[in-house]
């Protein structure tokens, strides 16, 4: 505990320190200036029953979704409310229109918890896959309200599970109910001594799945792709594009649209350095907009923008997904699977059961170097029965994970946490 409350005093002036440099860290700082005074503002007698859900970033709220829209949808009476603690994810979806307020999340203390409380005043909280912010997570306890965690992932590894995490149990012990993704959380959990416990799934399939049901086309895009042979490589990392760039810049026939994980101007410009004849979407959009055909050498598209990722699998004949050369692991791959495209990864994916699994169905395959990428690629596009039977498999691996959303929504209707 002594831990825990040493670095949630140093962490933010920790984050002052580099916010001179790193624009991020000055989101953060500045994002949170006030925040008690803007809360108590948006709370201000304010006579709707609230729901609080948090959220550390953009991938967990995507996650969250879900859960979130189904909630306001047969629950409309209630007032949500949606924190982050990352400026990536609340910059991004700071506008999103399915919350009522939206906001970063005050970084945990005591006083702050108290606070927080006091101000909103939630008739449920749900965090969502992990984040466990010790005096948030006791408050809820002290004040009984219920508190849920959604797509719940647990691993042997961490603190919960060593000599040494008595504080992280006892964080666990303060949910009122805990749905996991898989078996073995919910065996380690249940090792624990918690029964409070439900294996319903990943939201995210639920979530990629409605994204699917809801594309919607873009003309710039198929216009750029003009029917030819098209592979798509999101979230990627300088390693990623380091794999793939020789077979882009050799294979001219081939439409190439690359979706780099950051966008900053530095990471732009190396994605043009390593990719030849190569154009930015922003580039594309003037080009049609202006009604100036495209130079017929630019086969290869750098997306410079946030928020095209997931339908621009759609486009795709195979997928790359990064990630997977560094030591945070890969993106989420279950967007282009949705589709029906054969995903292609890099080595490091054990953290993530669904890459596994799709391995397994042969929906994914898992490259550790350029040469295997290449051999990989000639194979997929010269094989039609290959390409096609690992399509299938994607496709229907996603369709058989859905329901987490409706599992999580019937405990709510039938413990009564909400009603109309």
């Amino acid at each position: 505990m002594i831990f825990y409350r040493l670095f949630i005093w140093i962490y933010p002036k920790l984050v002052w320190l580099i916010s001179f440099s790193n624009p991020k860290a000055g989101l953060w700082i500045s994002g949170r200036r006030d925040v008690f005074k803007k809360l108590a503002k948006a709370f201000h007698q304010n006579t709707r029953p609230v729901i609080w859900i948090h959220t550390a970033s953009v991938g967990e709220f995507e996650q969250g979704r879900p859960v979130l829209e189904s909630i306001k949808k047969q629950f409309p009476a209630y007032k949500v409310l949606l924190t982050f603690f990352s400026p990536s994810g609340y910059e991004l979806r700071k506008d999103y229109r399915g919350a009522d307020e939206i906001f970063y999340l005050p970084m945990d203390s005591p006083d702050n918890a108290r606070s927080f409380y006091t101000i909103v005043q939630p008739s449920l909280v749900i965090f969502v896959k992990y984040e466990y912010w010790f005096y948030y997570l006791r408050e809820a306890k002290k004040r009984e309200i219920p508190l849920l965690l959604v797509s719940g992932i647990f691993r042997r590894n961490q603190p919960f599970f060593q000599w040494y995490g008595g504080m992280h149990k006892k964080m666990l012990s303060f949910f009122s109910y805990l749905f996991v993704q898989n078996r073995e959380s919910a065996a380690l959990l249940e090792k624990l001594g918690l029964q409070q416990v439900a294996i319903t799934g990943d939201t995210r399939f639920d979530r990629v799945i409605e994204i699917a049901e809801n594309f919607q086309p873009i003309d710039l895009i198929e216009n750029f792709c003009n029917k030819q042979f098209c592979i798509v490589a999101g979230s990627t990392w300088t390693e990623d594009d380091e794999e793939l760039d020789h077979f882009a810049n050799t294979h001219s026939e081939i439409r190439f649209i690359i979706a780099p994980h950051e966008i900053e101007k530095e990471r732009i410009d190396e994605c043009r350095q390593l990719y030849k004849n190569a154009l930015l979407f922003s580039e594309l959009r003037s080009y049609v907009n202006g009604g100036i055909p495209i130079p017929s050498n630019m086969h290869v598209l750098i997306i410079d923008n946030v928020g095209m990722l997931s339908s621009l699998y759609a486009y795709a004949n195979i997928s790359y997904v990064g990630g997977g050369f560094g030591d945070d692991g890969i993106h989420n791959i279950l967007e282009p699977a949705v589709f029906g495209k054969p995903v292609i990864i890099g080595p490091v994916y054990d953290k993530y059961f669904e890459a596994s699994e799709l391995i397994e169905m042969g929906g994914a395959f898992s490259i550790e170097t350029a040469l295997e990428l290449e051999s990989l690629l000639n194979d997929l596009m010269t094989d039609s029965s290959r390409l096609d039977a690992a399509s299938e498999s994607s496709k229907a691996y996603v369709r058989s994970k859905a329901g987490a959303t409706a599992a999580i929504l019937q405990y709510i209707q039938e413990n009564r946490l909400l009603t109309n």
